[in-house]
């Protein structure tokens, strides 16, 4: 049976006609792009040929075959756009009306000729802006009837959050409102409706084009689409203080680029550039139907395998807050930093740093609740793996925390706390690179260090010893550190003074004050002998429970109670965490014994621990 296509619909889509909804036929398909995939369509109306863009959302009609070669398809909801002087097709919706046929016609591929006479034909629409179809399928009813759908169909309806409707237009006509998920390079006129879910702060930068001003922000729609869009120069200027998080704009006229996946780590392949002609409206009715944020959280021991830089959510219970403290960039700007330590039932703790003003806002809040003794929940929105001295997550300027959100993840999380997890044994992934459970939390003791000859291979030995501190030096237990940040570490090479400031060789800087950071060598035993370890920074606070810097001006202003703090410490009980290597100190071999973790025994959970190993000989 003849199958007739849309007579002139190539012509007519390239002359800008976008709601005849035609009948054309797919004469080939290719996939390309690296990033994401995306399938280039040859669309043919049996006289005249085009190329054509699928948009993402329809891929799958690609892979489950419901459209190959020789498809006849309607476009319902499509673009035509100018790539590189080049007409291009963009289908943004479209159904398959005959899976299979034989190719109709001997078209040719359309040219600039075609388009023009193609506006000199008379219209021929059917009165509702849908174009006549001159089709020989039989309209009578019966068996053939049946055998094909109408060729004409429906006037299409979208989605009541994607009607036409929105920001005005050059031409003055209203741009059409779609999914986050729609958006690509190829469109001309386009509008989409999202809630804002997070806002940078605005970064200076420095290139061979002169300074400069930058801030970005996160779209999400009603359908989960995820988009950035980012503002320069002017623009920021323009759009920073209207910019609301939680709000929901209508935003139009921004262009869009591949997404630099290095500072952008939504799923998307795009980023919006807000240009001095774009427009960010304020809807004034909320919209329900979008979300208030979207998470894809990670439980703490995926973060064991995480490449460095690697983005992602997690929700945890916080367990420990450090104080805040200053923190002096390279460029000689003053920062915030503040550690604390999630928890979850993976088995694994990991340390979150916070850096800059949030260190002072939702850092100040957990440190007051922990304080108080109420352990808070929090969750992460991208949160950035850092495996310098093991994993951790460290805060960008996209990362949001939530506290005690109102979420089914936080809930649950909140009774495994109260009811058992709270006094469940937990491994820590952070400061030292731990790799494995059972490998990192081998117990053993003070005399088979020496017995078995712990760190004398290749790789450093990793052990956890339960003892007691019978000894801490107290004459230098700390060094002064270059406070300078180089990327997101800090330098904490050692400083000397001169001319009350501060110099660092390794930056080549001077500066007028430093950081204290411990070098703390303890003494502990336990029943079958003692040593010495060295714990720094980290581990030195949770020994002595205060910084560096405090335990240092205590002992500069009152020496009797630095003294009397000392004392207290003495003779606690502590699971510490080490890593045993040797390494060479002038001629001669040493034997390092590290403090990574110092937690103070937990009994409950080393008495499961214990019965748990009795339970196991008595087998």
């Amino acid at each position: 049976m003849p199958v007739n296509l849309t007579p002139n619909a190539i012509a007519a889509i390239n002359g800008g006609d976008v709601n005849s909804k035609p009948l054309v036929q797919v004469l080939d398909i290719k996939l390309i792009g690296t990033t994401q995939e995306r399938y280039r369509l040859l669309l043919s109306d049996s006289a005249l040929t085009q190329h054509a863009m699928l948009a993402t959302q329809l891929n799958d009609q690609i892979k489950s075959g419901r459209v190959k070669k020789g498809s006849v398809v309607q476009l319902i909801d499509y673009i035509c756009s100018t790539v590189q002087n080049r007409k291009i097709i963009v289908v943004l919706n479209m159904e398959t009306i005959i899976p299979d046929c034989e190719i109709v016609g001997n078209p040719r591929m359309c040219s600039e000729s075609d388009t023009a006479a193609q506006k000199t034909l008379p219209n021929t629409s059917n009165g509702n802006g849908e174009r006549t179809i001159n089709s020989s399928i039989p309209q009578h009813s019966g068996q053939n009837a049946q055998t094909f759908r109408p060729a004409v169909q429906p006037p299409y309806q979208p989605p009541p959050n994607y009607r036409n409707h929105g920001a005005i237009m050059k031409n003055e006509a209203p741009a059409r409102i779609i999914p986050i998920s729609a958006l690509n390079p190829y469109q001309g006129r386009w509008a989409i409706k999202a809630r804002v879910t997070a806002k940078g702060d605005i970064r200076r930068y420095n290139n061979a084009r002169g300074d400069g001003k930058v801030f970005s922000f996160d779209l999400l729609d009603s359908d989960g689409g995820e988009i950035r869009a980012t503002c320069f120069n002017a623009v920021v200027d323009r759009f920073y203080d209207v910019i609301e998080v939680g709000k929901v704009y209508l935003i139009s006229k921004g262009s869009l680029k591949p997404a630099q996946k290095n500072f952008n780590h939504l799923k998307n392949e795009w980023e919006i550039f807000l240009e001095a002609t774009s427009t960010v409206d304020l809807c004034q009715d909320e919209d329900v139907s979008i979300p208030q944020q979207q998470f894809s959280f990670r439980p703490i021991s995926d973060i064991e395998n995480a490449e460095n830089n690697y983005i992602l959510d997690v929700i945890g219970i916080v367990v420990s807050v450090n104080p805040s403290v200053p923190i002096l960039r390279k460029n000689g700007m003053e920062t915030q930093r503040r550690i604390l330590n999630l928890k979850d039932g993976s088995g694994r703790t990991v340390e979150v740093t916070l850096w800059g003003e949030i260190c002072n806002r939702e850092g100040h809040k957990l440190q007051e609740m922990v304080d108080s003794g109420f352990y808070p929940v929090l969750a992460v929105k991208a949160g950035k793996v850092n495996d310098f001295s093991g994993k951790s997550l460290g805060t960008i300027s996209s990362t949001q925390l939530f506290i005690n959100p109102d979420i089914p993840e936080a809930q649950n999380l909140r009774k495994w706390f109260d009811f058992g997890g709270k006094n469940a044994a937990s491994l820590s992934i952070s400061r030292e690179n731990m790799p494995g459970a059972s490998k990192n939390d081998i117990r053993k003791t003070v005399s088979q260090i020496k017995d078995e000859g712990l760190g004398r291979s290749d790789k450093p030995d990793w052990i956890t010893i339960k003892a007691t501190i019978t000894f801490i030096k107290t004459d230098s237990f700390l060094y002064t550190a270059c406070p300078l940040m180089i990327g997101d570490r800090q330098c904490n090479k050692k400083v000397t003074k001169s001319n009350s400031r501060w110099a660092c060789d390794r930056c080549n800087q001077e500066f007028e004050e430093c950081e204290y950071r411990y070098l703390l060598q303890v003494q502990i035993q336990d029943h079958t002998g003692l040593t010495w370890v060295t714990a720094f920074q980290e581990s030195g606070e949770e020994i002595t429970g205060c910084s560096a810097k405090e335990l240092f001006m205590l002992k500069e202003q009152d020496d009797d109670r630095f003294r009397e703090v000392i004392r207290n410490k003495l003779f606690g009980q502590f699971l510490f965490r080490l890593k045993i290597k040797e390494e060479m100190y002038g001629d001669e071999q040493r034997v390092k014994i590290t403090v990574v973790k110092a937690e103070k025994v937990n009994y409950t959970s080393e008495s499961k621990y214990l019965l748990d190993i009795v339970s196991k000989v008595c087998r």
